[in-house]
């Protein structure tokens, strides 16, 4: 009896294809391994990069230049074999290079991983997951609807890191972000930024908008990372800092020119996302604009990794925080009032909606 052998590597082309069988290949050829080596290697990966971002391995190269492995294990006071099993799993990543035993920053390095770099995300790397414990009991939030240890327990344990990894990101996002909507060119904006975090958006505005002034909110214990960015740019005196829940926080209504909504959304759920939504039209003037930021799933959820991973970051540790889709957002800002909506990317893999608040009509 012949009987079709499994391929050893499936990877090769067989001949068994449905021009030589008359049946779909894959009755023949298995698929390749691929994906879940990908989802093993993804942990190992993952805790590699933080250890040499923990062992100030991009740093120390940044100042000694290329070096071999016994010059970085003087310098570190790591031991060799250890230090170069890191070492070449981290060109591994491609996150450095090696020629000849002798090790550098590439250009990745140098722009995300160096702490001064120019589009930094080492601080962002140990926190972007949320809790690590979390993940390792995943099962059990499926099981139960609700994480081990939901970031809500202790919020500012976590943001306070978390926004000052970000606010290099957040901060060219809402840089690029002026040539597509021009608020450099406003005569005197006011701008609402809530959760802000590191105020990223209003500290851009007004860097490009001399005449502007910003409300800056987020939590008590969150806020003085804003305060700190502010005074690093000299614009303190052009913001003013209120704490409270963003639900809750007192807002002038019809007080802003432009809300901002960055990447606050997602924590909420849909009730939660709908109130902020609504609210920020509140508090536009007629004719003022919302921004708002966030990682957005496709209908299908299926074709932004990036998007849907995130959904599944949010529901590891948070209560309510799932990804919604650009249609969902569009309905819920229509349902909220505002009108010509536009969505836009000022950098790779940052959308942002932008929408406008009706103006009253014969002005």
């Amino acid at each position: 009896m012949n009987v079709p052998r499994d391929a050893p590597y499936p990877e090769l082309k067989k001949t068994h294809t449905m021009a030589h069988a008359g049946r779909p290949w894959t009755d023949f050829k298995p698929p390749p391994a691929a994906p879940v080596w990908a989802a093993i290697e993804g942990l190992g990966r993952y805790y590699i990069l933080v250890a040499a971002l923990d062992l100030n391995i991009f740093d120390t190269l940044q100042r000694t230049g290329p070096s071999t492995v016994e010059q970085l294990s003087e310098e570190l006071s790591l031991p060799v074999l250890h230090l170069r099993a890191l070492l070449d799993a981290v060109v591994a990543l491609e996150l450095l290079e090696q020629v000849r035993n002798v090790y550098d920053l590439n250009d990745a390095a140098k722009r995300y991983l160096v702490s001064d770099g120019p589009a930094t995300m080492a601080a962002l790397v140990p926190v972007a997951p949320g809790p690590h414990e979390n993940w390792s009991r995943l099962a059990d939030t499926v099981r139960q609807g609700k994480p081990a240890y939901p970031i809500e327990d202790n919020p500012a344990a976590f943001y306070v890191p978390l926004v000052e990894g970000t606010f290099t990101t957040m901060h060219r996002c809402a840089t690029r972000a002026d040539l597509k909507i021009r608020y450099s060119a406003m005569p005197e904006p006011r701008v609402l930024e809530l959760g802000a975090g590191g105020a990223p958006w209003a500290i851009a505005i007004l860097q490009q908008n001399s005449r502007g002034t910003a409300l800056v909110n987020d939590l008590d214990e969150v806020l003085p990372v804003a305060r700190v960015n502010a005074a690093h740019f000299g614009l303190t005196d052009r913001i003013n800092f209120r704490p409270g829940d963003f639900h809750t926080v007192e807002i002038e209504n019809e007080g802003y020119d432009l809300a901002i909504l960055g990447h606050i959304c997602r924590t909420e759920g849909e009730d939660g996302a709908k109130h902020l939504i609504q609210r920020a039209f509140s508090a536009l003037v007629p004719g003022g604009r919302l921004i708002l930021s966030d990682y957005f799933c496709d209908r299908e959820r299926k074709l932004n990794p990036h998007a849907v991973l995130m959904g599944a970051t949010m529901m590891a540790s948070t209560i309510r925080g799932f990804t919604f889709t650009h249609e969902e957002f569009s309905d819920w800002l229509r349902d909220a009032g505002f009108e010509a909506l536009r969505l836009i990317e000022p950098i790779g893999f940052q959308q942002c909606f932008v929408a406008v608040k009706p103006a009253i009509k014969g002005t």
